[in-house]
């Protein structure tokens, strides 16, 4: 397979898609490694290191696109690069699709299969192309926490390790993920008074069993953000909904009782953010200010050691580019041993327009016909008269089904619906527990879902969260 390799042309982005050890890995294989000149140079690779890997060396970022059959990048591609993909062409970066509507359109035009690492997922339900640069931000957020808060930054001269009888900074993480924890240990160890708060108890249970008293952990209702953030030095956002826009945790009106100089990271703005005051920023220009608290909202933090975070990428990219490149894209996805996820990545790269809850992403059509003869046997159903079409008479969707476990809908689009939105293991599982949630709420809310079928579909299936 002919691989392409561009150069980064995201503001202050370092990191390149493939290392000149990964390169030498595929050409070994007998693919075609093109690489645009200078794409290493932020990580210390000359253009004659990935020449002595096997690599093609371009001159122009047009070369590269032009030939290549499957480009790997690191960052979403901007438009000058969504302008050069062409209809099957593959692209298998970070996407981050959420909070970018505009990116989402555009590739689903091209008609490029794009593949974002933040979504592939393991048998185990991880998300380990996401982990390592989680794992890399999580613990540059203790040390951007630690940078702002120093007075000449404009933060409130707090050392966060604190001194010889004068305690640390309070650090509050939002989320103990692979983020949130990294950023914990880190914090930590640097000497901070540390509180960590979590949708989920048993990452809470687990990281305090490991960090012992240093650590003090909640679960994250708004009132106890609400009363941790007013006692917080620095807050460090780490929440995640994966393929979803971030939950708004911290509040515009929560700043007002917070203490002047105190600093806001968001590691989380690359999936929309967690603070309701972020916007993303750059590492040319990282932080700006609302009500005198420090927003640090860098949508590429592990941008700025790219060497660490490109070798790190890299040990988790490359076994899943050489299967894409060894059997093909679209045979390698379709040989995934787990269908559902399958279908995802083998969408269009986009999600579907809405609330903040944004949507999942779309799937590839093919499975009509399976939902076909549902939506049949439920019209058939309401045209005997018998009235609402009765979950329980539709035959549960077959587990290999690509649809299943895809859902292409927010709550909020749907009149009468039970706010909120969590993926479910089929639409017949989902659909069934949103009726009984509605049914028992008010009847106006069931009497709106009625016409159920039109959800049930392989590019629109409804889930939500009772």
């Amino acid at each position: 397979m002919r691989i392409g390799v561009p150069k980064e042309i995201k503001t202050e982005e370092y990191r390149v898609g493939l290392v000149p050890e990964s390169v030498a890995r595929l050409v070994a294989q007998g693919h075609r490694v093109i690489v645009q000149a200078g794409a290493g140079e932020g990580i210390g690779a000359t253009d004659d290191d990935y020449r002595r890997a096997g690599a093609v060396v371009v001159a122009s970022a047009d070369d590269v696109w032009a030939e290549a059959a499957l480009v790997v990048k690191v960052k979403e591609p901007l438009a000058p690069e969504r302008a050069r993909l062409r209809p099957g062409q593959a692209l298998f970066t970070y996407l981050h699709l959420a909070p970018d509507r505009e990116q989402a359109r555009e590739l689903l035009a091209s008609g490029a299969i794009a593949i974002a690492y933040e979504t592939v997922t393991a048998a185990d339900g991880s998300l380990p192309l996401l982990a390592p640069m989680s794992e890399v931000a999580g613990r540059m957020s203790a040390h951007v926490a630690a940078h702002w808060l120093e007075k000449p930054h404009g933060g409130r001269g707090v050392l966060l390790s604190g001194a010889s009888g004068v305690p640390g900074a309070n650090v509050l993480v939002l989320g103990a993920g692979v983020v949130g924890s990294n950023a914990a240990r880190l914090a930590c160890a640097m000497g901070a008074r540390v509180t960590v708060l979590s949708r989920s108890a048993g990452p809470l249970e687990r990281l305090k069993a490991e960090l012992g008293a240093a650590l003090r952990t909640g679960i994250a209702t708004p009132e106890a953000i609400a009363a941790a953030v007013r006692e917080a030095d620095a807050v460090i956002g780490a929440a995640l909904v994966p393929g979803a826009l971030a939950p708004r945790l911290v509040t515009r009106a929560m700043l007002a009782d917070m203490r002047k100089g105190a600093v806001l990271v968001d590691v989380s703005i690359d999936q929309g953010g967690c603070f309701e005051t972020s916007r993303p920023t750059t590492h040319a220009d990282p932080v700006y200010a609302v009500d005198g608290i420090l927003h640090y909202c860098v949508a590429n933090m592990p941008g700025a050691v790219p060497r660490t975070s490109a070798y790190a990428l890299n040990r988790a990219t490359l076994p899943y580019v050489e299967t894409l490149a060894a059997k093909g894209v679209v045979e390698a996805l379709r040989d995934d041993p787990q269908p559902a996820r399958r279908a995802d990545r083998l969408s269009r790269a986009a999600h579907a327009p809405g609330g903040r809850r944004g949507a999942g992403p779309f799937v590839d059509e093919r499975p009509r016909r399976r939902f076909a003869r549902h939506e049949r046997g439920a019209a058939a159903h309401r045209d005997r008269g018998r009235g609402r079409a009765r979950l329980s008479r539709l035959q549960r969707p077959r587990r290999d089904d690509p649809g299943c476990e895809v859902v292409a809908f927010t709550a909020a689009q749907i009149p009468g619906s039970p706010a909120g939105a969590t993926r479910r293991r089929s639409p017949a599982r989902a659909i069934r527990k949103a009726f009984r949630s509605c049914r028992r709420r008010n009847s106006s809310a069931w009497c709106a879902l009625t016409g159920w079928t039109k959800w049930c579909s392989p590019t629109a299936i409804f889930r939500t969260r009772t």
